[in-house]
């Protein structure tokens, strides 16, 4: 009875990974730990609505609850669920409205990340556009336009249309193209633990 009364919420535990799903930040960050007083600086490696990994001097047991302030994302209240020989794993307690705000914040975020600064530049009064690039399995690296972007994907208008399922990569974010529309293609953003894989595909890191 226990494992059966277990399986919903395991199931539920899955969908929320995939929902919130994780953006690699590298921030710094300050870490407060009411139980004891305790405080200290870190970097949030990775963030997502639903939570973070955190590198610190301090990691306190699984169960702590803390306090996170991140640069430029603000405060969050959450759980230790996690942890490793460099740091720790953190479960937000966030309210509905502070969740889409962090994943507005993030899509803001992973839209600086993708445009390229210097075609900008270039391009000063079509700024708004969004001006990008990405590199396809094969090495190639195709000029696109940021259409439209959120925490799970991007759109992107561009002549070269690779087939459905490609890995690519955009400003060292791992993706798959998803679709194609009438402008150009759709970008799945994966996880990042398919990073590597991507960078095996595409034998680049960096675009």
């Amino acid at each position: 009875m226990a494992m059966k009364d277990a399986e919903p919420v395991v199931a539920k535990a899955g969908a929320e990974r995939r929902r919130f799903r994780r953006v690699k930040v590298d921030t710094p960050g300050r870490l407060f730990i009411p139980s004891d007083s305790r405080e200290a600086r870190c970097t949030v490696s990775d963030l997502s609505p639903g939570g973070a990994a955190i590198t610190c001097e301090i990691i306190p047991d699984a169960g702590t609850p803390v306090v996170l302030y991140v640069d430029n994302f603000g405060r969050f209240e959450g759980t230790v669920v996690r942890r490793d020989g460099y740091g720790f794993g953190l479960s937000f307690v966030s309210t509905p409205s502070k969740r889409e705000r962090t994943a507005e914040q993030l899509t803001l975020f992973m839209n600086k990340t993708l445009v390229d600064d210097s075609v900008l530049r270039r391009h000063e009064r079509s700024s708004q556009k969004g001006f990008a690039k990405f590199t396809r399995a094969d090495g190639q690296i195709v000029q696109c336009e940021v259409m439209d972007i959120s925490v799970g994907g991007v759109s992107l208008k561009t002549e070269i249309k690779p087939p459905i399922g490609e890995f690519v990569l955009i400003a060292q974010i791992a993706g798959r193209v998803a679709r194609h529309h009438g402008d150009g293609i759709g970008i799945e953003f994966v996880g990042q633990d398919k990073v590597q894989e991507a960078a095996h595909h595409i034998n680049l890191v960096r675009l």
